[in-house]
């Protein structure tokens, strides 16, 4: 029993090395990009990133590009320090948000108000805590030029500091590289087979606007992914590359950020499916949580029996170095990797107090805000 299951890990370690090979890096290829790009960043309390973001934009090396800043009605100095960093740089143009309306989440709301304002063939995304290289945008560009494609999106680096955070965060692109088939989602218009991280998200303004924009997933808590169905559903192109040389997040402060953060996304992120989330979490028990079962007992009867069975450690050893495969495209720590069951066993129980907030109604908070 242990050699087939041991022969199942294997086959999955190598269809993850295999699809890894259809997400695409950002390269620069071709003659400089010549269209105009407006970047937009919704803030709301996002005084702490206020300085280091504009910083970075200032240091872009694109030539034509605009920058459109809204202060979502923050409690903090989000705005105050916006005024004072972004200084009399013309390509900084500062907004406030409206008072959130009935049916519309925070972040859509914001994005759309932002889409309002800018007029470019190119609008890109950004979340207040994301960082790129100086030449993110000429790769981008690129990349969209060559691949024809509507919206270019990826998961970016996450780099962790807090321990809930090593668990969970880099747990994103294991999701992506395991679970979703990579051709489908950049080489087929499949609108299930779609992926997008909303932190960095580079639409053509014609087609994005064509879909419908943010006003078509108004009310959406992943509004990343269902708009990157909605471009599919139109007939565009969207890819989703690995950019983690390029851009970097760094999502959460604490570890109760991580928690929450991920309780807000997790089951909505499965389109509030109960049969999804279950065959999920039977994956990951089964793929992660009993190899590292599997690897204790054999401990124990090497340490109580002085018997060693290889083939109980082969399971966490196969499922590991899947992990360590992972975490080594999208460059994370590879020490993160053995703690693999640890990670999928905190990941069953976040969706499981998902699921619970959804059905009951209590909801999800975040950055002051309450969503069913």
């Amino acid at each position: 029993m242990l050699f087939a299951y041991s022969s199942v890990l294997l086959i999955l370690l190598l269809f993850t090395i295999a699809n890894s090979f259809f997400m695409p890096k950002l390269k620069r290829s071709g003659p400089a990009p010549g269209n105009a790009v407006s970047i937009l960043v919704p803030l709301r309390n996002e005084e702490r990133n206020v300085p280091s973001l504009i910083t970075m934009l200032k240091k872009l090396t694109y030539p034509n590009v605009r920058f459109f800043l809204l202060d979502d009605q923050s409690e903090d100095q989000t705005y105050e320090l916006l005024k004072q960093h972004a200084g009399p740089d013309k390509r900084f143009t500062l907004l406030k948000g409206e008072k959130l309306p009935q049916g519309w989440s925070g972040k859509v709301h914001a994005c759309h108000l932002l889409s309002r304002h800018a007029e470019t063939d190119l609008l890109l995304f950004l979340d207040a805590d994301v960082r790129l290289q100086p030449d993110t945008l000429e790769k981008a560009v690129s990349m969209m030029r060559s691949k024809n494609a509507s919206l270019l999106t990826g998961f970016p680096r996450f780099p962790v500091t807090f321990l809930l955070e090593k668990w969970l965060v880099p747990m994103q692109h294991y999701l992506i590289y395991v679970h979703l088939p990579l051709y489908l989602a950049n080489y087929t218009g499949f609108p299930a087979a779609a992926a997008a991280h909303g932190s960095f998200m580079l639409f053509k303004r014609e087609d994005y606007l064509a879909a419908g924009g943010h006003a078509a997933i108004k009310d959406s808590l992943v509004d990343d992914v269902h708009l990157a169905r909605k471009m599919k559903a139109t007939g565009k192109r969207v890819i989703l590359a690995n950019v983690t040389e390029d851009v970097t997040c760094y999502m959460y402060r604490s570890g109760k950020e991580a928690w929450n953060g991920f309780k807000k996304n997790i089951f909505p992120g499965f389109g509030r499916s109960l049969p999804a989330a279950a065959a999920l979490c039977l994956y990951f028990a089964a793929v992660c949580i009993f190899p590292g079962l599997f690897a204790i007992y054999g401990a124990y009867e090497l340490a109580a029996k002085q018997t060693f069975t290889a083939l109980y450690f082969v399971p966490y050893v196969l499922s590991v170095l899947q992990k360590m495969y992972v975490d080594w495209r999208s460059r994370q720590s590879l020490m993160l990797a053995p703690a693999i069951p640890l990670s999928a066993a905190i990941f069953i129980a976040l969706m499981a107090v998902s699921i619970y907030a959804s059905f009951s109604r209590k909801g999800y908070d975040w950055k002051g805000r309450s969503y069913e």
